[in-house]
């Protein structure tokens, strides 16, 4: 019996029913440092209302988080963030955002297990942070592509610029993106799949 008296169990919203259509479904890790809008992206581009593990920040993260730039960040993902996407009426992603603080990294190679692709963000204040994330990608071999999330105050580089501070490939794509919108989201999801789709072409997708 459910709470209104009835015998049948409620299922899932119709929102949130996975398309009839959709005959492949891809999981997508978006990751980066903390405050580079990981969270924010999934919910902007979400077509499903996003699982979030958001828990306010407590004094405990003092001096263990760095969090330059995000000063009046008061919450931040302990677990994951989770979202979906149809990208055509047969393809469906299935989007997981990373914790960023140090500390939680230890949830990746969970999250990381059977992904085809990465998005790492990357806040160009803070481009130092990013490294550690992209090796972790590197080494369990995941490719990625680097989304440059835009902040008002964030200094803007050429892109060639970015790539030798990054010390990416020239194969690798970095795109400019803003993660509040879900227009701009999308492209950078797009922009993966067609990264991914080219290294199957060329036989490099395992």
């Amino acid at each position: 019996m459910d709470f209104n008296g009835s015998d049948t169990i409620p299922g899932p919203r119709a929102e949130d029913q996975l398309p009839h259509t959709a005959q492949s479904a891809v999981k997508i890790v978006i990751v980066g440092g903390f405050g580079v809008g990981k969270t924010t992206m999934v919910g902007s581009v979400s077509e499903i209302k996003p699982l979030t593990t958001e828990e306010t920040m407590t004094q405990a993260g003092i001096g263990v988080d760095d969090n330059y730039g995000s000063a009046s960040k008061t919450a931040t993902t302990v677990a994951m963030d989770f979202g979906r996407i149809k990208i055509t009426d047969e393809l469906v992603l299935y989007l997981f955002g990373t914790p960023g603080q140090e500390r939680f990294w230890f949830l990746w190679n969970g999250l990381f297990e059977g992904a085809l692709g990465a998005v790492v963000l990357v806040d160009t204040r803070r481009l130092e942070v990013s490294f550690d994330v992209m090796g972790r990608l590197e080494e369990r071999g995941v490719p990625f592509v680097v989304a440059v999330n835009s902040f008002p105050d964030a200094p803007r580089h050429p892109i060639a610029d970015l790539r030798a501070a990054l010390d990416l490939s020239e194969m690798i794509p970095i795109v400019d993106c803003d993660v509040r919108r879900r227009a701009s989201s999308r492209d950078v999801l797009m922009t993966l799949m067609r990264f991914l789709h080219s290294l199957a072409m060329t036989g490099s997708l395992t």
